[in-house]
Parts: structure tokens; C-alpha cells; sequence
């Protein structure tokens, strides 16, 4: 099995050079000495996202990415739902791209793995400076 799957649920698989993101995630992880093990995107709609979230979780809100991490130590490996109308409903609210969205909420997903939180007190910023770090990264990734 490859580190990394990509999966489709209910949505087309999003037009991604899957070669240059692995090489992007893995250089992330390895920033964040961790190394990467087996990761799945779930690509899906907001209708499993919900069931996601309400079957595991017991929220009953829509969200942009559920990470269920099976990490041990420093390797990283994780199930990643990520709802793409989602995505495209919070790329629209903060006048980012779709392809900006994505990629922020595919690292995300990451950056959690590798152990940086975004609910409490200053760790929304946190994580989003960890992102914003990443998303330059990706940039230099050929």
C-alpha cells in the first residue's frame, strides 16, 4: 500500500497531481519530525461528512475535515473525511480559492497527525501559522 490513498464518496476524486502532494505531505511530516505511515483521503459531500461527525463524534454540525488519528510515536497515520462542499462554502466565505481551501484543509488534516491542536486558547493561530507555512512549501514542491 502507498503511504498515501486518495478515496471518492459520493464526489468525484478532485483534480490533484497526487505525486507532487505526497512529496509535500511528506516533507511537512518530516518538518514536524514525524514520519509518514498509511493516510486515506476521504473526499466526500456534506451529507457524509455529517454522518461522519454524528455517528463518531456525536456533533451534529457540518465540517470541512474529521481526522481519526492512528498515530503511534512519531509515525503518522490517519482516516482524513474531508467534505468538499464544504471547502468550496468556506472558500467563498473567506474569498480564498477552492484550490486554496483545499489544499489548506489537506494539510490541516496533516498538521493534526503530527500533534498541533486548534481548540483551545491561541491554538487556532497557531495551527493556522503552521499552515500558512506549509501552504509556501507546497509551492517549492516540483
Amino acid at each position: 500500500m502507498e503511504k498515501l490513498e486518495w478515496l471518492a464518496d459520493g464526489v468525484e476524486l478532485p483534480e490533484l497531481d497526487f505525486a507532487r502532494y505526497a512529496r509535500w505531505i511528506e516533507e511537512v511530516a518530516r518538518r514536524h519530525c514525524r514520519i509518514l505511515g498509511p493516510v486515506v483521503y476521504i473526499f466526500c459531500n456534506d451529507d457524509k461528512i455529517i454522518d461522519v461527525n454524528r455517528q463518531f463524534l456525536n456533533h451534529d454540525y457540518y465540517t470541512d475535515i474529521i481526522t481519526f488519528d492512528y498515530s503511534r510515536g512519531k509515525l503518522i497515520s490517519g482516516d482524513l473525511f474531508i467534505s468538499l462542499d464544504t471547502v468550496a462554502t468556506n472558500a467563498e466565505l473567506v474569498g480564498a480559492t477552492y484550490c486554496n481551501e483545499l489544499d489548506r484543509v489537506i494539510i490541516h488534516g496533516i498538521l493534526h497527525l503530527c500533534g498541533i491542536n486548534d481548540k483551545g486558547p491561541g491554538e487556532r493561530e497557531i495551527m493556522e501559522a503552521h499552515e500558512n507555512e506549509a501552504l509556501e512549501l507546497l509551492k517549492s514542491c516540483q
